[in-house]
């Protein structure tokens, strides 16, 4: 069965008040993010796949990000198949970076893609 092409969409067209999905491993989420986004590592991602779903269940749409858009195009594909509005965003952190989109850490230290 074909599903088509993956939805996906640029870092810089990315909706400020989009609900952001990151999916990247903890030390990746420690060095920078994106402010408001849900942290799911992907290696924890179908135990945790609750929080995700409680999280959307308004039926918004989830921008799925990791660090340059491998992992995260695996997860689109998973949700899209689960039936929730679910985008790639292509490039990841380091294009949401380079598009000088804004970035936090925990600690309040300088975010960089790591």
């Amino acid at each position: 069965m074909n599903f088509g092409p993956l939805p996906s969409v640029d870092a810089a067209a990315v909706p400020s008040e989009g609900f952001v999905l990151d999916v990247r491993e903890d030390d990746e989420w420690a060095a920078g993010h994106v402010e408001g986004a849900l942290h799911i590592p992907m290696s924890d991602f179908v135990v945790r796949f609750g929080e995700l779903t409680e999280a959307v269940e308004d039926g918004r749409r989830v921008y799925v990000m990791c660090r340059v858009g491998g992992r995260s195009a695996q997860v689109t594909q998973y949700l899209v198949r689960q039936d929730i509005d679910a985008v790639n965003v292509d490039g990841g952190m380091q294009a949401w970076d380079g598009a000088g989109r804004p970035m936090v850490t925990d600690n309040g230290s300088p975010a960089f893609v790591l």
